[in-house]
């Protein structure tokens, strides 16, 4: 496969009012930002065709010396024909892995031909595009997937997706203020506005949790959502008094000047799942197959993530739009392939206690 892998051109240029940028190598992707919106768009490019022609050449040798191979997943004569699918994101470094398996040809190894689609909002807003079926797959933080399934089995977990660093004192998620605010620690953000991607997700949960363990008020806090991108900007404008933020953004933000209350997801649990990767309850039964050759890429995409972190650094600068020097300096996260049962635990508890959620999840019916 290393043939077919690409690089990234990282020189945009401009075609029919979108902004393409190319790969050098196979297979070719292409990337779209149409004008006026904040989506990007990657996937298989115009030579396509030849190959899935070149990969299907000579696949019987291929799958024979692959059986050979320990690891290795060779797709069988009636499953070599690549699947197409679609996945949900935002486009933060929590996302990295799958950007990397892209670019690295592990989801073409195991049969699948991806199209990542990017928004700026929150997860929460790529859980119904999932559900309705507009796309196969989804990314999106752990509470938003607990409330998918309140009233029924909507949505189901593929894989974990990113999970805390597990240091309070540097992790890739925090509240950031203004350097001459006078917020100096948790308690101070009773009666404030924070900023958040996407109000009631993860994030207005651990930040209420950690400001009621500090001994303030947190119902007084209000939540309102601005993209993370523009948190920053609401900050120096006044319009928030803090913001959460996650890298690449906490770096950005700490660069131009402003400084970290609190790293909330390792302050709330060191071991906390943030967000992963989900399906449909409905594609689960109808398309298993599909599922379960993305979840092995996705398995592979994070292990290679974990183990790789000077690449990590350098994809997350392609989507995300970042400055080399912010991208060298970023915090990442953990990337794991299995959920800690008990930190979604504690999270589902404190959404009830929140009013987020009506009752506990159902962690067997979300988790994989």
């Amino acid at each position: 496969m290393a043939a077919e892998r690409a690089t990234l051109d990282h020189t945009p240029e401009k075609t029919g009012g979108q902004t393409a940028g190319t790969r050098t190598s196979r297979p070719p992707y292409w990337v779209v930002a149409p004008a006026g919106t904040t989506m990007t768009t990657y996937g298989l490019g115009r030579s396509e065709i030849s190959v899935k022609k070149k990969t299907r050449a000579g696949s019987a040798t291929a799958l024979v010396a692959c059986m050979m191979l320990p690891g290795c997943s060779a797709l069988t004569a009636d499953s070599e024909k690549l699947m197409d699918a679609t996945v949900g994101v935002i486009p933060i470094s929590d996302t990295a892995p799958l950007y990397l398996g892209l670019d690295q040809g592990f989801f073409a190894e195991e049969g699948i031909n991806l199209t990542i689609t990017s928004f700026a909002t929150g997860g929460a807003n790529i859980v119904p595009a999932v559900v309705d079926g507009d796309y196969q797959f989804g990314f999106s933080n752990m509470l938003s997937l607990m409330a998918a399934n309140e009233d029924a089995a909507t949505v189901k977990i593929v894989s974990p997706a990113v999970a805390s660093s597990g240091d309070t004192s540097l992790d890739f998620g925090a509240v950031i203020v203004r350097a001459d605010s006078d917020i100096q620690q948790l308690a101070d953000l009773e009666g404030k506005t924070i900023s958040n991607n996407s109000v009631g997700n993860i994030n207005d949960t651990v930040i209420r949790t950690l400001v009621d363990n500090a001994g303030a008020d947190s119902a007084t806090i209000t939540f309102t959502e601005v993209p993370f991108p523009n948190a920053a900007a609401a900050l120096e404008a006044g319009t928030v008094d803090a913001a959460f933020v996650v890298e690449p953004f906490v770096t950005a933000a700490k660069a131009a000047g402003h400084r970290v209350l609190n790293y909330t997801y390792a302050s709330f649990d060191p071991k906390l799942d943030v967000a992963a990767y989900f399906a449909s309850a409905k594609l689960m039964k109808q398309n298993p197959e599909l599922v379960a050759r993305f979840q092995a890429a996705v398995t592979k995409s994070l292990e290679f993530a974990e183990s790789n972190d000077d690449l990590v650094r350098d994809i997350i600068g392609t989507y995300a739009k970042t400055p080399a020097t912010v991208g060298k300096s970023i915090v990442l996260p953990t990337f794991p392939v299995r959920v800690d049962r008990a930190s979604a635990s504690l999270l589902g508890d404190q959404a009830v206690k929140y009013g987020v959620l009506k009752s506990a999840p159902d962690l067997d019916l979300l988790l994989p």
